[in-house]
């Protein structure tokens, strides 16, 4: 066997070998190769787009935390504001019923008051009477002297 004849098949047979992976081998390994490069870029995107959506959503997340401090605060707010307003009012009507009372007894008071000097003029009528009786030695008629003794009863 010759050198050259051994190359020259060799080289034929690598050729025809080289030309076989060309038509069968290699086609479905770029198609896999590529599919793959696919995945993986569709894959970075989709964590592109997470980690862009995550972000987006923290930012919306810490917005409506902001949102929802500011309306605690302001139903708190609005809360001590009625409180405030309910004592007031409670404070307000204890005051106007404090006044109420106080005049529904000063009332009675003068009713009373009257009531008693009433009782008193005309228990010093009687008793003026009866003082009168016993210096005069006689009977005093109070139908008759009714008038003098209504006189002397307003000045007492």
């Amino acid at each position: 066997m010759n050198i050259n004849y051994t190359l020259i098949g060799q080289m034929i047979f690598f050729a025809g070998f080289v030309l076989f992976c060309m038509k069968y081998v290699w086609p479905p390994l770029v198609t896999a190769l590529t599919e793959r490069e696919k995945k993986i870029s569709d894959g970075l995107a989709a964590a592109d787009r997470a980690s862009k959506d995550l972000e987006l959503a923290q930012k919306k997340a810490m917005e409506e935390l902001k949102e929802a401090k500011v309306q605690a605060a302001t139903l708190i707010e609005q809360a001590n504001k009625r409180s405030s307003q309910i004592v007031d009012e409670a404070k307000e009507t204890a005051r106007q019923e404090g006044e109420r009372l106080i005049s529904v007894a000063k009332a009675e008071i003068e009713q009373e008051k009257n009531r008693v000097k009433e009782e008193l003029r005309a228990e010093v009528a009687t008793i003026a009477i009866a003082g009168a009786e016993k210096i005069l030695g006689s009977s005093i008629d109070a139908s008759k002297h009714s008038e003098l003794l209504d006189k002397l009863a307003a000045e007492i």
